[in-house]
């Protein structure tokens, strides 16, 4: 599970927490190395100096001692490395893209057919306008995918460490998400 831009925050791995005490194996590597951000806009101007390749690359060198039959899960900055895995290292379980989303052809080509794919967005986040197009895209050319838009404008909704966070909202994701992960077991 990949964080967001502002870092690996306490809501990133309260919600990983949360997934692990439902019996799952969670990694939340750190593609900051240590830096978090208290505002959106401080660490988006992080990652735009780091560079978004990097961030990927920080993303596919933190999977690859792992096992490939994964399920990738990215927070908005975080579904760069997610779905760059998902469709393109091979065993791919799923992926679960948080706020965000990109065309697939940023990878490469289309989504493959074998990984199923949740995208949780909310319907009117002003950041997330061109990721909705890209998340209707990806769940047109998944085999097996679903899109589900929250009411409200939040960005980063799910990370309870944040002023985005909504409480029913992100409880909503995180039974979908469990629900999600019992499927692909």
């Amino acid at each position: 599970m990949f964080h967001h831009a502002q870092g690996l925050t306490r809501g990133v791995t309260a919600f990983a927490d949360e997934l692990r005490e439902a019996g799952h194996v969670v990694h939340v590597p750190d593609l900051y190395r240590g830096n978090t951000f208290a505002l959106l806009g401080d660490g988006v101007r992080h990652a735009q100096q780091v560079g978004f390749d990097v961030i990927i690359e920080r993303g596919r060198a933190a999977a690859e001692g792992l096992p490939e039959e994964l399920v990738y899960a990215g927070f908005s900055l975080g579904v760069l490395p997610a779905q760059m895995l998902a469709q393109t290292r091979s065993g791919a379980r799923g992926a679960l893209l948080f706020h965000a989303a990109v065309p697939p052809s940023e990878f490469g080509g289309g989504w493959p057919d074998e990984v199923p794919l949740q995208i949780h967005m909310m319907e009117d986040d002003e950041l997330a306008v061109e990721d909705l197009e890209a998340a209707r895209e990806l769940v047109g050319q998944a085999a097996d995918a679903e899109l589900f838009l929250y009411s409200g404008d939040r960005h980063l909704f799910a990370d309870s460490s944040l002023a985005d966070y909504d409480e029913a909202a992100a409880t909503l994701l995180k039974e979908r998400v469990l629900r999600f992960l019992e499927s692909v077991g």
